[in-house]
């Protein structure tokens, strides 16, 4: 066996804390009975120590509560809980909750920005938003427009508010933010748009800028060192953001950083992902691209990138990279490592030394994914790192105007932001996907600025000659980089997943279904259908000596865009509409959160 018990993610933090700023946070991190961070904890694992409920009992799971959000569209991300209060949000507008746990769930106060409509066209894939952040008695919501809003967790009035981003030009936000230390740490959302991707540090406590990260551009913008930044080992050398763009492109070029971030307190370094280049047309952008699709390693305090990895070079495909990097310590060939784990949309995980930047596995998630027969991991190659291209599915070598079809998987990716959990007591994560092929046929743009700048046709559906259905939730095996079990579902898992000390994992189904399955096994173990389709994040905390489990429900995101939105061309919401056209026969629009428990 190459791998032996694992840390769990709680003594990580728990050793490393001192390096944190910010110790009040990480004390809440650190309690179980608290849900004080949408991803869980800094690494992102989604892991939970109780044990209340297990994979013995949780079939005699009830629902203990609901909360209607008044709002309809995709409900992303899930609710914090701190102490007695509960922090629940909506899609645009943008409401935030305060729900007093101690009082019924009473409304303590209600947030609700005033923010232009004309943002929502602007808005990619739905107006979904995932989540608020807390920190110092404060709650972060970063609307859509870019407003980044600190509130005061008590009242919900201002403190502050500051603008990330310009919407006329398609800049816009669906993330949640970082708090570490005494910053807030922010992406921003446009791709289709042909913004220029950035990650921006703002000060905790008065919003003021403290610095600014673009994906690409000079040095002095993307904060690179041309000698101490490396990429797989090697410096990255100076100019790295324009020198593999043809001539200003990189001005307009992607790089959105809509993910999710973690960070190492030990390192003191945060992780996240860029996304697709702009345009989607591969002939109009010749070269690699840099940094779009890329895994960056940045300290906090300054933004310096100390590694970075650029997994899909020159991406034909649309397969941004912004999903979870899940950080983790295990034991590779005898040796204890700090480990970065990543999903990606392209349909192969990767796993890292979040230290070097050392590239450890690459291997396909999904064994249906076809554009590529995988990455040279041969560190004396030329193309060490770089991913193997199949001809026939290459959108580029095809030509503009011409249909490349049967490209698994569609640019939806094998996952999308849905993020993935891990146990420390299995050592396996598991992993919400989709089952998605495409055709995809590029044709040449221009650019408006505020107007979409994709530049392809594409059409989805079910992966051919397989199970039938267009998701699978599997558990993966990150150091020998195989699938462990498969689930199949009729549709993606678009669901965040939550695993748990009582061995159970938790997952929701675009037609509405909380499913309960045995962490080593996957076998069901239970399954409830919430009012509406289900593309939230399973959560967990304790409240008066009890463990409940919540989620959010209400279809949308990119892949119930059509329902979201009243859709019905097959070729809209770039591709989804006539893919997930049956999910109508299954759910309606809706937005509520329900709360499970264990019967008295």
């Amino acid at each position: 066996m190459k791998r032996i018990l694992l840390m769990s993610a709680a003594m990580v933090v728990g050793l490393s804390a001192t390096a944190s700023a910010n110790e009040a946070l990480q004390g809440l991190i650190d309690d179980p009975k608290q849900w004080a961070i949408q991803t869980g904890d800094y690494e992102n694992t989604r892991y939970s120590e109780l044990d209340q409920i297990t994979k013995d009992n949780v079939g005699d799971l009830q629902v203990a509560w609901t909360f209607s959000t008044g709002v309809l569209r995709g409900h992303e991300g899930s609710p914090l809980v701190i102490g007695d209060m509960m922090y629940v949000h909506t899609p645009f507008p943008n409401i935030v909750y305060a729900l007093n746990l101690a009082e019924d769930g009473k409304i303590m106060w209600k947030y609700e920005p005033k923010q232009d409509p004309n943002v929502i066209p602007v808005m990619c894939c739905d107006t979904v938003y995932r989540g608020t952040a807390y920190a110092d008695d404060t709650i972060f919501l970063h609307q859509a427009d870019t407003t980044l809003v600190a509130l005061d967790a008590k009242t919900g009035e201002v403190k502050w508010s500051v603008v990330n981003g310009d919407p006329s030009i398609g800049e816009t936000n669906t993330a949640t933010v970082l708090p570490v230390k005494d910053k807030v740490i922010v992406g921003i959302s446009g791709g289709e748009f042909g913004i220029r991707g950035h990650v921006t540090a703002y000060d905790m406590k008065t919003g003021e800028r403290v610095w600014r990260a673009y994906s690409m551009g000079p040095d002095s913008d993307t904060l690179m060192d041309p000698e101490n930044t490396t990429h797989l080992g090697k410096p990255v050398g100076a100019e790295s953001g324009t020198n593999t763009w043809e001539g200003d492109q990189w001005k307009i070029g992607g790089g959105s950083t809509w993910g999710w971030y973690s960070y190492d307190a030990e390192l003191d370094l945060f992780y996240y992902g860029t996304g697709n280049p702009s345009t989607w047309n591969p002939a109009q952008r010749p070269g690699d691209n840099r940094w779009s699709m890329t895994i960056m390693a940045r300290n906090p305090d300054t933004g310096v990138a100390k590694w970075l990895y650029q997994m899909t070079p020159h991406d034909e495909w649309d397969y941004d990279g912004v999903n979870e990097m899940i950080l983790t310590d295990q034991e590779v060939d005898g040796k204890m490592r700090k480990l970065l784990t990543h999903p990606d949309r392209n349909g192969l995980a990767y796993t890292m030394d979040r230290e070097t930047g050392e590239l450890l596995v690459a291997e396909k998630f999904d064994p249906e994914v076809n554009w590529t027969t995988g990455v040279d991991m041969d560190p004396d190659s030329d193309t060490y790192g770089r991913p193997a291209v199949v001809a026939a599915y290459s959108t580029e070598q095809n030509g503009e105007d011409v249909n490349s079809t049967g490209i698994c998987p569609a640019a939806l990716g094998t996952k999308d932001q849905q993020p993935s959990a891990y146990s420390p007591k299995t050592g396996l994560f598991y992993i919400p996907t989709n089952h998605v092929c495409m055709d995809y046929e590029p044709f040449r743009v221009s650019y408006t600025a505020g107007q979409p700048y994709v530049g392809a046709t594409l059409a989805m559906y079910p992966a051919p000659g397989s199970h039938g259905g267009m998701g699978n939730f599997i558990a993966w095996d990150n150091i020998e980089g195989k699938i462990k079990w498969s689930i199949p579902e009729q549709f993606s898992v678009w669901s965040g997943a939550l695993a748990t000390a009582g061995d159970v994992v938790f997952y929701g189904t675009l037609e509405g279904y909380l499913k309960a399955i045995d962490a080593s096994t996957g076998d069901e173990l239970y399954s409830f259908k919430t009012p509406s389709g289900v593309i939230g994040n399973v959560m967990t905390y304790e409240h008066a000596g009890k463990q409940y489990i919540g989620i959010l429900s209400g279809i949308g995101g990119w892949a119930g865009i059509g329902l979201a939105a009243g859709l019905t061309d097959p070729n809209a919401g770039l591709g989804a509409v006539g893919g997930y056209a049956a999910l109508s026969d299954y759910t309606a629009l809706g937005g509520q959160l329900t709360v499970f428990a264990l019967p008295n």
